[in-house]
């Protein structure tokens, strides 16, 4: 199985596989409005402006398994990221990244990018770096703020 065949949702509640972002760079990161960490969505906004026409793009997962940051549903999630961060890059629709009714997607990427002790997703804006082949190459935890994660992204382009 690759990544590829990974289906999602996105907010509008339209599912598609990962496919759709083949031989592109992807950044992908499970977000929350309320979270400590929210304010990161100005710097994943920045990166995907500046490598948007270059093949790389950010999809954004909103989860509510830790601390309930992300109380409303999908698509209110959207609305506040474009509201207060001008957030244009997909979002999608809420999903568990972690535990018994984890997503495939995050089964996989977990899987393939061990975290600091374990597979487990321990908050918000974990984010993952997959290149152009669909290879998990990275994985960032929470604190890393996405201007650090500029030159790997520059590496896969």
């Amino acid at each position: 199985m690759s990544i590829y065949d990974i289906e999602v949702e996105k907010n509008s509640g339209d599912k598609y596989h990962l496919s759709e972002y083949q031989n592109e760079v992807m950044l992908i990161v499970n977000t929350a409005s309320e979270c400590g960490f929210t304010p990161q969505f100005e710097g994943l906004q920045s990166l995907y402006q500046e490598f948007k026409s270059q093949g790389f793009t950010v999809l954004g997962f909103p989860c509510n398994q830790f601390g309930g940051q992300e109380p409303g549903n999908g698509e209110e999630a959207k609305q506040y990221c474009q509201i207060n961060y001008g957030v244009s890059f997909p979002m999608h629709e809420k999903i568990e990244v972690k535990g018994e009714n984890q997503h495939p997607l995050y089964r996989y990427l977990t899987h393939a990018q061990h975290g600091l002790f374990n597979e487990k997703i321990k908050w918000n804006f974990t984010k993952f770096l997959v290149d152009r082949k669909g290879n998990v190459v990275k994985r960032f935890g929470p604190q890393k703020d996405p201007k650090h994660i500029r030159k790997d992204i520059k590496e896969l382009l």
